[in-house]
């Protein structure tokens, strides 16, 4: 089993609080994903899990075991970090094999992970190849089957596809949520890119400032965020943030009224007007001005709006989120 814990869990850097009493529990065999912006604490929580620090206050179980005073090696925990960590002297295959070795497992087992991990991650050809031979993808490929080859109790990714391109980085995150599953493993990943998150995640705990906002799974977080960060970190484009009132349709209550731009109705009339067009096929965006404020809306297809032109702008109820003055999510 591989649950893993914190309980009000606190790491400061000088007068830098890093993690500020962070409590949250990652279920066995879930792949949970820690998001923010840079600098939100997401990094040191995996250096907290793994060993590599020390809380300053809190306590931290893996498998409920309290591991606070345990040495990293003996938590059994893989690690992928974002600098891939690959050794350049070594060849694919001898990066992947290094933790058995270490362990001193039989040659036998040693070959067959390897040669297992290599087929899952599709690097069977280049395993002869040291890194600097490698390109970007299959350099992270490597660096992931150095992990897997791992009997660990868990995996911690720390931004591990952020140096591929577009399409490689889409191709990866279905192939990590397919070893996750199959390995049957507890899976913690740090990413900041919101996509990223919520296709890979079955839960994501969203940071700032080293404290966690909310947690939930990416449905949950899109459709009721408790505060305007988290609408804001969650959606592209990003959502409308406005006075109450300014759009026909919503209440006006709360400080602040947030509508995704998938959610505002754009039709013929007056109070806004069209500044720009954004047609990308399937769906087409929208920059309107109502007053002095800019919002953004998502239409489907290709509808005949032009610059200059002049709308009308509505809500559905059901879909605006309200906030109050301290920031937090009224009801409904």
């Amino acid at each position: 089993m591989a649950e893993i814990a914190f309980r009000n869990v606190t790491r400061r850097f000088g007068a830098v609080t890093a993690v500020d009493d962070a409590s949250f529990t990652v279920a066995d065999n879930e792949f949970f994903c820690l998001f923010g912006p840079p600098l939100s604490g997401k990094s040191t929580i995996l250096r907290l899990i793994l060993g590599l620090d020390q809380p300053d206050a809190g306590e931290i179980l893996i498998g409920g075991r309290a591991v606070n005073r345990v040495g990293p090696a003996a938590r059994n925990i893989a690690m992928v970090f974002q600098n891939l960590a690959l050794f350049p002297h070594m060849t694919a295959e001898g990066n992947i094999r290094f933790p058995l070795a270490e362990r001193r497992l039989p040659e036998a087992t040693i070959r067959a992970r390897v040669a297992e991990a290599a087929a899952k991650l599709q690097i069977g050809h280049v395993l002869h190849k040291h890194p600097a031979q490698l390109s970007g993808g299959e350099r992270q490929r490597v660096a992931i089957a150095r992990a897997l080859v791992r009997d660990a109790v868990a995996f911690l990714m720390d931004d591990p596809i952020s140096a591929l391109d577009a399409r490689l980085r889409e191709e990866a995150r279905v192939e990590l949520k397919r070893m996750q599953r199959e390995a049957g493993r507890t899976l913690i990943y740090v990413t900041h890119d919101q996509e990223e998150a919520m296709s890979v995640a079955d839960r994501l705990a969203i940071l700032d400032q080293g404290r966690i906002v909310q947690i939930g799974t990416p449905t949950e977080l899109y459709d009721r965020p408790a505060t305007p960060f988290v609408a804001r970190l969650l959606g592209s484009p990003a959502i409308n943030l406005v006075p109450p009132g300014l759009i026909a349709g919503t209440p006006a209550r709360g400080a602040l009224i947030g509508i995704r731009p998938e959610d505002l109705r754009v039709t013929a009339g007056s109070g806004a007007t069209v500044t720009e067009v954004e047609p990308l096929g399937g769906y087409t965006v929208l920059t309107i001005a109502s007053g002095d404020q800019s919002l953004r809306a998502m239409l489907r297809g290709q509808p005949a709006f032009a610059p200059g032109e002049a709308v009308a702008i509505s809500a559905d109820p059901a879909r605006v989120h309200a906030f109050a003055p301290d920031g937090g999510r009224l009801a409904g």
